[in-house]
């Protein structure tokens, strides 16, 4: 007997672990169903497919049909011939509805910035500190170009700032075309918000260093600066590079600043610039900054690489001067331009553009600022705005053939400023 109600416990503690294990079974069906489910839903919303419908007709998915229009130009060229330029590849909801003369405080300062599909993670903490106007010139090659169109779109769709603020333009070589991307599922697969979009970049980066192209192409930083500030209709453009970070409150302290300043003719606001410690958080202020300065977990740009060219900031006067009030900016002092300075700086979108024969490492910024030290600009360095590089800059961290390009640009820098002399015949000041 005692035996047979051992059984009998045996046989329903059996069914019932069975009974568990078939319900988790159950579940997880449900789960994975549910899951693929909501995926074919967001690919259907993604693309305007048949699963989006509204009184029996499909959706008309606007940003689809944006994106399918810019691709179908085929882009332009550049002058040179050799990329292949996508401009307004796709648009911010800010671009798209904004209307010359509708809002003047609200296209005072744009950002404009450049990258390629390896650093484009970068934009999500740039977007945390820079609540404006954003232009983005992306270079990709080979099967980048196809994960790129298809990352940019789902981080307009899946990321509301991105989709209100963004504007995104693609180079590529002019040999190759970019498509819609309705048939590459696996780029989509596992996306179901702006955090994965990010975290699908990340996986995605190469370990190359920096300009080290697969294929030995070269990374055309002037001719993407040129199409980021192209993408912009804003009064002022703020160029950077899209691991740098500007201070907070930067456009509507600039904006006051431009309000009420008299204009003094041709003139750009030089924003000094540092870099960071990798392990360090970002300065929103003068006075965060200051701090770490002082410590020497932040120092001027370039310091290591090239002290030189960003010497003329005059540092020591900058970190010592005061700010009057907290939220005032003004002009702390202002400089005529020496050799080699080359500075990050607010300049009126009528500004010469960058000469986009200098590819590659080397001269590439330095050759604008001597065109507008040429073409008769004043630099005013900002009392209280900056811009930080994350991470500092040593030496050995740069790709093998960077002394090679520097020695060809500097030829071509040569050959640069001859060329000045006939473009600005009646100035009298040379680089």
């Amino acid at each position: 007997m005692h035996l047979s109600k051992k059984c009998s416990v045996f046989k329903v503690v059996l069914s019932a672990l069975l009974i568990v294990a078939l319900l988790q079974l159950i579940y997880l069906s449900f789960l994975s169903k549910f899951y693929g489910k909501q995926q074919r839903y967001l690919y259907s919303e993604l693309f305007g497919g048949s699963g989006g419908k509204k009184n029996g007709h499909p959706e008309k998915n606007s940003r689809k049909e944006r994106l399918r229009y810019s691709l179908s130009t085929g882009g332009i060229f550049d002058n040179s011939g050799q990329y292949r330029v996508y401009k307004n590849l796709i648009k911010s909801d800010f671009t798209t509805n904004h209307r010359p003369g509708s809002d003047p405080g609200s296209s005072v300062l744009a950002l404009a910035t450049h990258t390629t599909i390896n650093n484009l993670h970068h934009l999500e903490s740039l977007l945390e500190r820079w609540h404006n106007p954003l232009s983005v010139a992306i270079f990709a090659q080979g099967q980048d170009v196809k994960f790129a169109t298809a990352l940019v779109y789902a981080l307009n769709f899946f990321c509301p700032q991105i989709q209100s603020l963004v504007d995104f333009h693609l180079v590529c070589l002019s040999w190759e075309m970019a498509s819609f991307p309705d048939q590459d599922r696996e780029h989509f697969a596992g996306l179901d918000d702006c955090a994965s979009v990010f975290s699908r970049l990340e996986t995605h980066r190469h370990k190359d260093k920096n300009y080290a192209i697969r294929g030995n192409v070269s990374y055309p930083n002037n001719l993407l600066r040129n199409v980021a500030r192209g993408g912009t209709e804003s009064s002022y453009i703020l160029v950077i590079d899209i691991d740098m970070m500007p201070s907070a409150d930067l456009h509507q302290q600039f904006m006051a600043l431009v309000f009420t300043r008299e204009s003094t003719g041709a003139e750009v606001f030089v924003l000094p610039a540092f870099e960071i410690r990798h392990a360090r958080k970002m300065p929103a202020n003068k006075a965060e900054l200051v701090q770490l300065y002082q410590v020497g977990e932040v120092r001027p740009f370039y310091e290591e690489l090239c002290p030189r060219c960003q010497a003329p900031t005059n540092y020591s006067q900058w970190v010592n001067s005061h700010v009057r009030e907290t939220g005032t900016m003004e002009v702390a002092h202002t400089l005529t331009w020496t050799d080699p300075w080359e500075p990050f700086y607010i300049g009126p979108h009528t500004v010469p553009l960058y000469d986009e024969s200098f590819k590659q490492y080397g001269f590439n910024r330095i050759s604008q600022a001597c065109e507008l030290h040429v073409a008769g600009y004043r630099f005013s360095v900002l009392s209280s705005a900056f811009v930080v590089h994350r991470g500092f800059k040593i030496q050995g961290e740069f790709h093998a053939r960077k002394d090679e390009e520097n020695k060809r640009n500097r030829v071509l820098f040569r050959s640069f400023k001859e060329g000045l002399k006939t473009k600005y015949p009646s100035s009298n000041r040379r680089c």
